[in-house]
């Protein structure tokens, strides 16, 4: 059996799958469940990067520049960002009872 190198696979960028207004929303959702503020905002950046990132910016009221880095793994986008973003997306949060089992 021969050995895959990681070089050798195929880039996976989840923008490519977020192709209509309920994929992105379950991608954000799923991320929001994992709690990582640093992952939602990696998910943000692939969903505008689906949408196109110069729509998001000028419907955001953002710079383009300001999102590649707010919405990175790196990024810590203020509250304030990520509803603009949301808004720009066509998309938002519902708050609903946590589910304790």
């Amino acid at each position: 059996m021969s050995k895959v190198k990681v070089a050798d696979l195929p880039i996976f960028d989840a923008a490519d799958y977020l192709q209509n207004e309920q994929a992105c929303a379950e991608y954000l959702t799923a991320v929001l469940e994992e709690g990582d503020p640093a992952l939602l905002a990696a998910a943000l950046g692939d969903v505008a990067k689906a949408r196109g990132m110069s729509q998001v910016a000028r419907e955001s009221g953002l710079t383009r520049e300001g999102l590649y880095k707010a919405l990175s793994s790196q990024g810590n986008p203020s509250f304030a960002t990520v509803l603009k973003v949301l808004h720009a997306l066509g998309l938002r949060i519902d708050v609903q009872p946590a589910v304790h089992g």
